[in-house]
């Protein structure tokens, strides 16, 4: 019986609870973080919401844990500030009750909980539960850095007239106050989403701190933020880079036509211009991008997220003589295969939307543009150094 036991421990694998933030750029890190683990001998289980849950039959390495978010009902297109503070709160007891009954089960022994910033509400519970944490960064450092600046002396920088738009921001050379990392409404942050962010900054009790990001790109501003934190940091993106698994963490269906479209066309030269997950805009921002893709001459793909034009459900307001003229020159979808384009031959030049895209054709070793429609982006790309 004794030797039994015995063999029994030493089976016993150490697991890890990964809780992601339910939105694509910080669960594609996140499940790009569990392959990795998973490849080390770990037990990963994925404690995600009910709200944009991942698919599980791309991931059949990995145990899913469902909880209920409370969300069911409302609008997320457009996530408000309310709707995860309810997300956070309602999240607590479910994740709770089940780290509970997996301590109580004679089953792999519970090493840590890795957590995205924005379910900060993990905090509380592992702090209950002295289970140790580890925080993960989907973002750069660079954004953070601005973000921590601000949050630390808002009166120094809000409210601003809009003659201060070009100025400098204070201590944050390059940016500009038109580039403040926040929403802006009516040149000031409101204090509700000041609050949300300063809950986002805080690493609480957690032990170190993982980053999607590369000491080589931002060496000098991780070690700044590591003298605010006074944790270890883990830079070991860029995670799409590093995870052993091929296998898609995409919550929306990809079109891979547009690989076999890629095949066709001359190395290095395709435009790639994608809205991103959560990015809107509207009909005219639509109508100058064609128009400014079909005047380039340039063969590109371009992906358009269904609801992503304020009004309209996809390309509708196009005029109808774009697709006469671009012909098979260009490539529209609804969306992409985002790590096979960014490696594939014939990409040459992208204009990403968001922060996370920013760093992403630098590390395929091709240039990009950043657009201006989701927070974080204009702290990348104006530190981003691409020529």
């Amino acid at each position: 019986m004794e030797i039994q036991e015995r063999k029994m421990k030493v089976q016993k694998r150490q697991s890890v609870v990964l809780v992601p933030y339910p939105f694509q750029g910080h669960l594609t890190p996140m499940l790009q973080l569990g392959s990795i683990l998973h490849s080390q001998g770990f037990s990963v289980v994925v404690a995600h919401t009910e709200f944009n849950a991942p698919d599980y039959s791309n991931h059949p390495e990995f145990v899913f844990h469902s909880m209920n978010d409370g969300l069911q009902g409302r609008d997320m297109s457009m996530p408000s500030i309310e709707n995860m503070h309810d997300l956070n709160e309602n999240c607590k007891a479910p994740l709770k009750n089940y780290l509970v009954r997996m301590m109580e089960d004679d089953g792999d022994e519970l090493a840590c909980i890795v957590y995205d910033n924005g379910m900060f509400f993990v905090d509380d519970v592992v702090t209950q539960l002295r289970i140790p944490s580890i925080v993960l960064r989907a973002f750069s450092a660079t954004y953070l850095h601005s973000m921590l600046t601000i949050l630390q002396k808002p009166d120094k920088y809000l409210p601003f007239e809009d003659s201060q738009l070009l100025d400098p921001l204070p201590e944050l050379h390059p940016l500009r106050f038109k580039d403040i990392p926040f929403p802006v409404i009516d040149n000031t942050v409101p204090e509700p989403i000041l609050e949300f962010c300063r809950a986002m900054s805080d690493i609480g009790s957690s032990v170190a701190t993982i980053w999607n990001t590369m000491e080589d790109l931002e060496n000098s501003l991780l070690l700044r933020v590591q003298e605010h934190y006074k944790v270890p940091f883990f830079p070991i993106g860029p995670l799409h880079k590093m995870a052993p698994s091929t296998s898609s963490t995409s919550l929306l269906e990809e079109d891979d036509s547009c690989i076999e479209w890629l095949d066709r066309q001359a190395p290095n030269s395709v435009f790639y211009v994608s809205l991103g997950s959560l990015v809107k805009i509207d009909d005219k921002e639509l109508i100058e991008t064609a128009w400014g893709l079909a005047n380039s001459e340039q063969p590109f793909l371009w992906v358009v997220r269904p609801g992503s034009v304020s009004g309209f459900q996809w390309t509708e307001a196009l005029p109808e003589v774009f697709e006469e003229m671009i012909g098979e020159r260009g490539r529209i979808v609804k969306w992409a295969p985002q790590k096979q384009v960014l490696s594939h031959p014939a990409a040459n030049f992208r204009r990403p939307t968001s922060e996370r895209a920013v760093s992403k054709p630098n590390i395929q070793g091709w240039p990009g543009i950043g657009g201006d429609r989701e927070i974080g982006y204009r702290e990348n790309s104006k530190k981003t150094h691409v020529k």
